[in-house]
């Protein structure tokens, strides 16, 4: 053993420990939405080539400013139009839009002219100018909303503005805002989405980490009683999460905002395996073992089933891998790499430590013990006299489970993934209401045969598109070409509301298009592809959930299908909100994919530790029903399955099946020893049984910890695998002794 090493040992951690020390302040944390696209897609390749030809659909900052007594106030409208001209010089701003800049082009004897959309310097117009613009689809919902309470400056940035340039343009930004008096002021877009995120992950990884930190301390003082013993499992701990978080940012490697759960995970695994490598050397010490050959023991016969509990935590985390999601792999490497961490950590820093100390100086042995060990008698004859009573309780709970496993529901919102009760969700929640919204929905259309893009006959056909997709109720902001012509015939027919069509008279077509080429009311390289051979038409689409959207996207393409003229145009959709609520039909397919892959590694691992068959299938079938014990929680209480919650699964099976696997390593030694199957279990019951008992408290009270972010992804998966891993403890000592006398030979 490398007991007589144990100062070198000692030594070596402390001066990792230090190195880690030095990288932690490097640690960097990013967020960015491309991350989330599912990779390999071929939707992904083909928005690829969109953003190549056109610009990506997300480079935008939506600034909305409100005047609760309305907009049409001189004094508000010089101040607003001072301010969208001042926050052209903010960093990282390439074009401001606003309807204080904006003219509409008009017919004069002399030729065409321009206007000002809003004549801010002649209130008598303020009327016809706030009718015109509720009336016109280029403008409301996007620059202005109905009630003319806010308008919204469109501020476009530099394409996959990355964190720190965000920070940067934001700081300015609001700087200027400070400036002026207005009502209230919102944002939305990439950059305030990801500096707002980060931000706050930052904020409650530390808050979440030191209360898990607390709670775990707390916990370990009520266990055992002494300054040494607690400062011990503390130290452990806290030594193999500060290891684990100087590798990552020594590595350079940059955490997602999924990072918030590292703390909590390495303080809950370091803590299951320091509770049973000091359980049983203490045991062993009560016993009146000599200090070495206790901890010889007990890295023999609890090291081997901690590192066996560790490679299948590891393993449920690295089933995450089969992801298309880019931050979900990630997390699923990092939090292997965590766990293995966790346990070298243990194995060879805290038991070299614990060496130096008598049991007196570890732990005091309390009533509480007693009291622990009675319950565990009282629950081991339970299920000696009642296993049929317990297996049906198990079938009723199985069909539950696969009730609201039926139940379950991709369509999750980005309002409901956000931060309660922040500025980012509240902003977000204003712009739903009160204008278009955020998830960007965009359309290619590319000519056929020898139509020209601006032809009559293409944008005839954008123009029926564009009119179906405002028929829907829920896609609203569309800008196409058909919108400049329909536009200008309105003004060429005295600002008519009916006039707003599209002219069936080529004529006037042709003449309407000079007008289009002269006007400024859009940059036309944004509609037309550089080859002119493509055109599109960009909308936003409401929040209405990842599966509505998909149902609604595939009503729109049979539409096209059987609507529009095929052989004059091709139309394709695409978009940020569509590549990514993609991932809704990934989720599905990976989930699956990853917890078979487990099942089968972890059978494997299981297959070489105990050399077993049905072993192993007494081991799985516990751990088989946590995890549709969690499934069928998620669709009774109507929890929408994003990628953010889809990690549960991992994490479920990975931790759970550590207590079943210590379980059964503690019987099989028994029955080794000579003992019966009943004296084997009862065995297990009260020596296993504690350590399995007080690991599943710490990992209860450690999850809900997460409870106390304010992100309702965060909250859920904290409840969920709280809860799902005391359903699994209760499986471990009611259905596990069952299935071990109905399935083990007795001889074994």
């Amino acid at each position: 053993m490398f007991f007589k090493y144990k100062i070198h040992i000692i030594g070596i951690f402390v001066l990792l420990a230090l190195v880690s020390g030095f990288f932690l302040p490097q640690t960097k944390v990013t967020f960015d939405f491309d991350q989330f696209f599912p990779e390999g897609d071929d939707d992904l390749e083909y928005f690829k080539s969109f953003i190549e030809e056109f610009e990506a659909d997300d480079n935008f900052l939506l600034i909305a400013v409100e005047n609760k007594e309305g907009v049409f106030e001189q004094d508000f409208l010089y101040r607003f139009h001072e301010y969208s001209l001042a926050i052209r010089d903010v960093p990282h701003i390439i074009k401001v839009q606003s309807l204080t800049q904006m003219r509409n082009p008009v017919k004069t004897p002399f030729g065409i002219s321009t206007i000002p959309i809003i004549h801010k310097e002649e209130p008598s117009k303020y009327t016809q100018d706030k009718k015109n613009l509720l009336n016109d689809d280029r403008f409301r919902l996007s620059l202005i909303n109905a009630d003319a309470t806010a308008l919204v400056i469109a501020a476009k940035t530099t394409e996959k503005i990355g964190l720190e340039d965000s920070d940067v343009m934001l700081n300015a930004l609001y700087a200027e805002t400070d400036k002026y008096r207005f009502d209230d002021v919102h944002y939305l877009g990439r950059a305030y989405f990801q500096d707002e995120l980060v931000e706050m992950k930052i904020w409650e990884m530390l808050i979440i980490g030191l209360i898990s930190v607390i709670l775990v301390t707390i916990i370990l003082i009520l266990i055992y009683r002494k300054f040494i013993g607690v400062m011990i499992a503390v130290g452990s701990i806290g030594l193999g999460l500060l290891l684990f978080l100087g590798l990552l940012a020594g590595l350079g490697r940059e955490l997602s905002v999924m990072a918030a759960l590292y703390p909590v995970l390495m303080l809950i695994v370091g803590t299951s395996d320091v509770i049973h490598i000091m359980t049983k050397y203490t045991d062993l010490l009560k016993e009146g073992k000599d200090k070495l050959s206790a901890m010889t023991t007990t890295v023999k016969e609890i090291g081997i089933a901690t590192l066996l509990t560790s490679l299948t935590t590891a393993v449920g985390f690295a089933t995450l891998l089969t992801s298309n999601v880019g931050p979900i792999r990630e997390f699923g490497i990092n939090a292997a790499s965590g766990v293995m961490i966790a346990y070298v950590t243990v194995i060879f820093f805290t038991t070299s430590l614990l060496l130096f100390f008598d049991r007196e100086q570890i732990v005091k042995e309390t009533k509480s013990d007693w009291r622990l060990s009675n319950w565990l008698g009282r629950c081991y004859s339970q299920v000696r006299v009642n296993p049929k009573k317990i297996l049906m309780i198990c079938a009723l709970v199985m069909g539950l489970c696969f009730i609201g496993i039926s139940m379950i529901t991709t369509n999750y919102d980005i309002s409901s993934t956000l931060p309660r009760n922040s500025n980012i969700s509240n902003d977000f929640k204003y712009f739903e209401k009160e204008f278009a919204g955020f998830r960007p929905l965009e359309f290619t259309v590319q000519s056929m045969g020898d139509y020209q893009v601006d032809s009559y006959e293409v944008v005839s056909e954008i123009s029926k598109l564009e009119n179906h997709l405002k028929s829907t109720g829920v896609i609203n902001a569309i800008m196409s070409q058909a919108t400049m012509y329909k536009s200008i015939n309105k003004m060429n027919n005295s600002n008519r509301a009916e006039a707003y069509v599209l002219t069936d008279n080529r004529k006037e077509f042709a003449s309407q298009k000079k007008m289009v080429r002269k006007s400024r009311m859009l940059d036309q390289a944004v509609l037309i592809n550089k080859e002119r051979t493509k055109t599109r038409i960009s909308s936003r689409i409401a929040d209405i959930g990842a599966d509505s959207i998909r149902i609604l996207n595939e009503s729109i393409d049979q539409w096209i299908t059987t609507n529009l003229d095929q052989a004059v145009v091709s139309v394709r959709s695409t978009g940020t909100g569509l590549i990514i609520d993609k991932n809704a039909v990934y989720i599905r397919n990976n989930l699956l994919q990853g917890l078979a892959l487990a099942l089968i590694i972890v059978s494997i691992l299981m297959g070489f530790l105990f050399k077993s068959f049905r072993m192993v299938i007494v081991a799985l079938i516990p751990n088989i029903i946590p995890l549709l014990f969690a499934a069928g929680l998620i669709g009774w209480l109507g929890i929408d399955l994003e990628a953010g919650i889809s990690i549960i699964f991992a994490i479920v099976f990975g931790i759970a099946v550590d207590d079943t696997i210590h379980f059964l390593s503690k019987y099989k030694l028994e029955r080794v020893k000579g003992r019966s199957v009943e004296e084997s279990l009862e065995v297990c019951y009260t020596e296993t049984g504690k350590a399995i008992m007080i690991t599943t408290v710490i990992l209860f009270f450690g999850f809900m910890v997460l409870l106390l972010s304010n992100s309702q992804p965060t909250n859920i998966v904290g409840l969920l695998i709280s809860v799902t891993l005391v359903s699994a403890l209760v499986f471990d000592l009611y259905l596990l002794p069952i299935l071990i006398r109905y399935l083990m030979p007795k001889d074994t």
